[in-house]
């Protein structure tokens, strides 16, 4: 029994999947390998990633595979319910819908969890978390699964080291295919599509602080540049900010750019990275939003708690009147904003990411008991998993790269001249 907004709303989004089906030829060619070769016959897949068409195609491209599908979101304000209605009327169990509370939220996580899965594929670790805490009776069934994104991997990390993950998972994100291109490229575009189209203000001219400079930070930091901003980086590791120097962005630390900057992206992963200090330094009108995946980057409960009142100033934007007269706004209650006020990644970057992780899936399936086996249950890609997205996805765009001769071969696995 599914539970969705409403199922009238269907016919949208099978227009949304159909769109995104035709930009993504590498899970075009899986779903039909898929659905000749049944590699999740008998099994259950719990999924809880960001419930858009890019998502759903995922969803159906593993229930051709012969998966029984159970869907929720991994964010209150990344589903869309067209799209959750149309998955609903292919057959597929889902559970979410647009604008859930936390209860809601966590609710759909249980009903997805106590159906009892054999693979997880998570987006942040809810799903992980919620097992081993709340349904630890269902774990034997667990083959294993898949994290998409930098924060789940943070959590299962900090399980594995504490021997507390009790399921092999593979750590998509880590995967080349997956965050050179999805955290850079896609985080990138996607970030200023979500900002642009819910501000409508222009960027060029403007004082951009991105908070962080991982490969996400780096594409967001590019994309404002093109954009024609000023672009101001702060960080922690001295390596990552000098790779910002030479990038051609200042480097300061936030108490600083807090005074000077219009727009603020948070792209870090931790807590606490817009606070108290910076909000009371910030300028009139400073915009803040964040593209990590939890929304504790920019710290929404203190920004509340110095704030004289707050009201809505725009479709998607908070205004908070502080003490000294000055107001700040926020982007989609400080959530993922590329989800929360936009669709995401673009479908091509989205084409690599999920075909690492419908892949990655297979492999759980087939190598459960070695993996289970071994003495981390955290897993990298298979280097041949993303070698061979890697060459399909090239083949999709009509490149075709150079091989090496059996004489190179030899020359560069020698150590004679």
């Amino acid at each position: 029994m599914s539970e969705v907004r409403d199922l009238n709303l269907w016919e949208s989004g099978a227009r949304k999947i159909e769109w995104v089906k035709r930009n993504m030829p590498l899970l075009n060619g899986i779903e039909k390998e898929f659905a000749a070769s049944k590699p999740f016959a008998g099994l259950k897949v719990a999924l809880s990633v960001h419930l858009e068409a890019k998502t759903a195609y995922l969803c159906k491209v593993l229930a051709a595979g012969g998966a029984e599908m159970f869907v929720t979101g991994s964010n209150p304000l990344s589903t869309q319910d067209d799209v959750a209605a149309a998955l609903v009327h292919d057959g597929l169990n889902v559970f979410a819908w647009y604008s859930s509370t936390e209860e809601e939220y966590f609710a759909h996580i249980a009903k997805v969890i106590d159906a009892g899965p054999n693979v997880i594929i998570d987006d942040g670790g809810d799903l992980v978390n919620y097992i081993h805490n709340e349904r630890p009776d269902l774990i034997p069934n667990v083959l294993g699964g898949c994290e998409e994104t930098t924060t789940g991997i943070i959590r299962l990390i900090a399980m594995d080291k504490a021997k507390a993950l009790k399921f092999p998972m593979v750590l998509v994100n880590d995967a080349d295919c997956k965050h050179l291109f999805d955290n850079r490229y896609g985080t990138g575009q996607s970030v200023w599509d979500g900002i642009n189209r819910t501000t409508n203000l222009i960027v060029a001219g403007k004082q951009v602080v991105v908070a962080g400079y991982g490969w996400c930070g780096k594409g967001v930091a590019m994309r404002a540049k093109g954009l024609g901003a000023e672009v101001i980086v702060t960080e922690i590791d001295p390596i990552k900010a000098m790779e910002a120097v030479m990038d051609g962005f200042k480097v300061m630390p936030m108490r600083e750019a807090a005074k000077i900057g219009d727009f603020f992206v948070t792209v870090t992963g931790c807590a606490d990275v817009i606070g108290e200090e910076a909000f009371n330094n910030m300028k009139d009108g400073a915009i803040c939003c964040n593209a990590g995946h939890f929304d504790v980057e920019v710290n929404m409960a203190k920004l509340r708690e110095i704030s004289e009142s707050s009201y809505l100033a725009r479709n998607n934007i908070m205004g908070y009147k502080l003490k000294n007269g000055n107001t700040v706004f926020v982007i989609a209650e400080g959530r993922l904003v590329n989800l929360a006020a936009g669709d995401g990644h673009p479908a091509e970057i989205m084409d690599m990411s999920f075909a690492i992780q419908a892949l990655s899936a297979e492999y759980i399936a087939k190598n459960s008991d070695k993996l289970k086996a071994a003495e981390n249950m955290t897993v990298n890609v298979p280097k041949e998993i993303d070698r061979k997205v890697a060459e399909r996805k090239l083949a999709a765009w009509g490149f075709e790269i150079d091989k090496l001769t059996a004489e190179q071969e030899k020359y560069l696995g020698s150590w004679e001249v």
